[in-house]
């Protein structure tokens, strides 16, 4: 053991090793041209959020640039950053450290996503280092070595293709001249069933690049990035833009993003991982079906896709696009606000590309004929209806759940089927296997019901591959597919088929679908949620766009309660109505986008001390703190007025740095979270 003396020692001796390595060299030559470096360091500590001064070495000048990568020693730790830029002298008092290692010459940072950076962490929340690791991807040493990819070489555009694809909106073709000459208009687009959205966002790229600028445009998954990148090469040619996207793999999102900042190109397509793009000269931003949950960061500080190109537009002054077929209630605040104009397509040519939809037992005839026409889950008219669409093309049936019998309960007193070993739900993944615990993944190939002691098993609720199974031996021998989960279909054959598939997962066919049936209408309302109507609506009108025009024989057919208005939006294919009244009703419920709101979550008594030390602007409601659904979690949910919302948002970044500079336990902020249970 060692004695008091020899441990105090050791530990002077360890503290004067780390004050000499923190010191670094004694001395060093400055650059002679600009020799202070404002770096922004890779700390996430809200309290440390902010541009840091470093001496730039002589031998490091020309390899430091504005938006170029650094190691720089901060709090006796070497970590990464960012030049922001280089100036001739610092207002620190005292001598500069240098900046200990120029990573590369590379500038990755562009102003103009600095910026934005700095927007974005403002607007929820959150320190820049956070939204910068969302912004830029990660070095890929071999990639930047190699040969610069050469510009590309302007293509011939012509207009009118492009003013064609917009014809059938009011003001479509005034729009698309507007891009064309240069002007930077904005708009919540109404998208037409029936018509390929990515044809139609090329043609924006298109009349972007026609006045001069680079194009922005975001859609929701890979499956919809597939399809805008045939579009691009068909309207633009190839090499005219890349595909950036998380999944990419790191050389080739490395070498997309470079192709970007270099400016070898000007039009980019992605997911939300392209919002933060360096598009050089930014003439506009799109972002198609801008209501997916896709469009939500799920890492922090939690930026929705839809308010990072907003903000992006508003910063940089250029053309924006928000909408899909569906209509959210951000898009209707947009037009309210004056924001943004509206562009959607012209009645008569909604009446001609849009199915026939009706809903089953909406009439007394029809439930003369089917009694159970509202209770069960597939009717006589739907049953009719898909098979009369078999013999003109292929069926799409979307129905809320994956897998196969995702809830079980006894069929003798209905009682939910539960795991022997921790309680939780049991399901049947396939029809060959026995029940398996959802949480824990116990097998209960011998369950018994606890309350009647019955072995037999019912499904309330079916996944798709159960459906498929189920309408398969109905539909015989009509060949069936199910999409869903992790096997999407991109696409199908225009042949006679039933496809079944969960929102989201529909495949696109050639031509459209001859019938869509929406089932269980009744699961997707049944949802506790701020956006279940909205989202419902946005599914349902997603999936009937892939049907073929009324006077080509398409039609919907939905399983649901005819008095639901929802569902009578859905017949009427009125997502501008629905938008307005929901705007309405969120408005007189002090909801957002009316309202901002903020939650912290955490421990009890971490929540309560950090809503404590707020200060918070004048009209704040506190609300809670109750369950999260998280154990030993709490959540307080703060809402302000709209006006307010940048308060709010600057109280929330002070408390976390005073917690940050106390060290704290930390919390979870998040401002205007996609869902609130």
């Amino acid at each position: 053991m060692l004695v008091p003396d020899v441990v105090r020692a050791q530990a002077r001796d360890a503290r004067k090793r780390g004050e000499a390595k923190d010191k670094g060299p004694a001395a060093v030559d400055p650059a002679s041209e600009l020799p202070v470096a404002r770096v922004l360091v890779d700390v996430p500590l809200a309290h440390l959020d902010r541009p840091f001064d470093y001496l730039v070495p002589v031998k490091m000048h020309d390899d430091v640039r504005a938006g170029s990568r650094v190691k720089v020693r901060f709090a006796g730790q070497l970590v990464d950053g960012f030049v922001l830029e280089r100036a001739e002298a610092s207002e620190h008092q005292g001598r500069l450290a240098p900046l200990r290692r120029a990573v590369s010459p590379e500038p990755v940072l562009t102003p103009d996503v600095a910026r934005l950076s700095e927007l974005v962490a403002q607007r929820y929340a959150g320190t820049r280092s956070d939204v910068l690791r969302l912004a830029v991807p990660a070095r890929h040493a071999t990639v930047e070595k190699q040969e610069p990819r050469p510009p590309a070489p302007a293509p011939d555009l012509d207009l009118t293709a492009a003013r064609a694809a917009w014809d059938g909106y009011d003001g479509g073709q005034a729009f698309v001249d507007h891009l064309a000459a240069g002007g930077s208009p904005r708009a919540v687009w109404t998208a037409l069933p029936g018509h390929d959205p990515a044809v139609a966002l090329a043609h924006l790229a298109a009349a972007t690049l026609h006045g001069g600028r680079g194009a922005l445009l975001c859609v929701p998954d890979r499956k919809d990035v597939a399809r805008v990148d045939a579009a691009l090469t068909a309207v633009l040619g190839e090499g005219q833009h890349v595909v950036l996207t998380a999944d990419l793999g790191p050389s080739e999102r490395y070498r997309s993003f470079l192709a970007l900042s270099r400016g070898a190109v000007r039009v980019v397509v992605g997911t939300r991982a392209a919002a933060f793009a360096p598009v050089a000269d930014l003439g506009l931003v799109a972002l198609y079906d801008d209501g997916d949950d896709l469009y939500a960061e799920p890492r922090a500080p939690y930026p929705h896709t839809r308010e990072v190109l907003l903000l992006r537009a508003s910063e940089q002054g250029c053309a924006a696009v928000v909408g899909g077929v569906a209509r959210t209630v951000e898009g209707e605040y947009l037009l309210r606000t004056g924001w943004a104009r509206e562009l959607a397509p012209l009645r008569t040519t909604l009446r001609a590309c849009a199915p026939q939809v009706a809903i089953t037992g909406a009439t007394d005839v029809e439930l003369e004929r089917d009694p159970l026409a509202r209770s069960t889950r597939l009717p006589k008219q739907a049953y009719d209806a898909i098979r009369a669409g078999l013999e003109r093309g292929p069926v799409l049936v979307q129905t809320p759940r994956q897998g196969y019998a995702t809830s079980l309960a006894c069929d003798r007193c209905r009682t939910p089927a539960r795991c022997a070993a921790c309680s939780g739900p049991l399901q049947v993944l396939d029809r060959h296997r026995p029940p398996q615990c959802r949480w824990c993944g116990v097998v209960e190939p011998a369950w018994a019901c606890r309350e009647c002691h019955g072995r037999g098993l019912r499904a309330p609720v079916l996944g798709e591959r159960r459906t498929a199974e189920e309408i398969g031996r109905a539909f015989a021998p009509a060949p069936v597919r199910a999409s869903g989960g992790d096997r999407v279909l991109a696409t199908v054959e225009p042949t006679p088929q039933v496809v079944v598939a969960t929102p989201g997962a529909e495949p696109v066919v050639e031509g459209g679908y001859a019938c869509v049936v929406l089932l269980d209408t009744w699961l997707m309302l049944a949802r506790t949620d701020l956006r279940t109507v909205e989202e419902s609506l946005r599914r349902w009108l997603n999936a009937a766009a892939l049907a073929r025009p009324v006077d080509q024989g398409g039609r919907v057919v939905v399983v649901g309660e005819p008095s639901e208005p929802v569902l009578q939006a859905l017949v009427r294919w009125d997502p501008a109505g629905f938008a307005h009244r929901e705007m309405t009703e969120r408005q007189s419920a002090h909801l957002p986008p009316a309202s901002r709101l903020a939650t912290v979550s955490g421990a009890e008594a971490d929540v309560e001390a950090a809503v404590a030390g707020l200060r918070l602007p004048p009209g704040t409601e506190v609300l809670g703190p109750a369950p999260s659904g998280k154990d030993d979690e709490v959540r307080t949910v703060l809402r302000v007025p709209r006006s307010h919302g940048a308060d709010l948002s600057r109280a929330l970044v002070e408390m976390q740095g005073v917690r940050d500079a106390r060290k704290l336990p930390p919390v979870r902020v998040q401002v205007d979270p996609v869902a609130l249970e």
